[in-house]
């Protein structure tokens, strides 16, 4: 039997393998938090396909997603990352990234980890939601437009609420699985 899910993702392996094993499952690590706040700013105003054919040359290109690391990258590690062809080249992003591993790793100390942080803006539990249809499925809401609000006081760039929304649908905060979807739970 064939298993029913999101029609985003039908088109694409590499979108139904995202699908199937992470996009929607709550994620609590933060290395993975970070992997996923770098690749969603750096989506803003483009394709997911193309940030995810992208993913392992990020991966690469950013130390492997390590925020202590990219914390400290210069002028010069901005420049080469300008002329790598694997990733997207926009300078606003990757300064952005920069600044945004900076920000997290005081939020880190601040709140003991990014993780606790970000979940407890959803009391620690994924909020299902029950949407037929994916054009029921909102671009942001008010709890992501709050979220953006405060990351933004706290020093993080390109993550506006559009963003911080498709960041809580990647790392499970909300499951906007539909409802006929097999990955869609009748009980969180």
């Amino acid at each position: 039997m064939t298993k029913v899910r999101c029609d985003w993702c039908n088109n694409s392996e590499i979108y139904v393998k995202y699908h199937d094993e992470e996009w929607g499952v709550p994620e609590y690590d933060d290395h993975k938090l970070f992997e996923m706040l770098v690749l969603e700013s750096f989506q803003a105003g483009l394709n997911w396909l193309t940030i995810l054919k992208k993913r392992e040359h990020f991966r690469s290109a950013f130390d492997g997603f390590d925020y202590k690391l990219i914390s400290k990258y210069s002028d010069y590690k901005v420049l080469e990352l300008l002329q790598n062809e694997g990733i997207i080249r926009h300078r606003g992003k990757i300064e952005a990234t920069i600044q945004n591993a900076k920000a997290f790793l005081n939020l880190q100390s601040e709140f003991a980890s990014f993780s606790n942080y970000i979940w407890a803006y959803v009391n620690h539990q994924p909020k299902l939601n029950s949407f037929n249809s994916l054009d029921q499925v909102p671009a942001q809401t008010e709890l992501s437009q709050r979220i953006s609000e405060d990351l933004k006081k706290r020093g993080f760039k390109f993550l506006g609420p559009t963003t911080v929304y498709a960041f809580m649908q990647a790392t499970g905060l909300v499951n906007d699985h539909v409802i006929s979807c097999f990955k869609h739970k009748k009980s969180a």
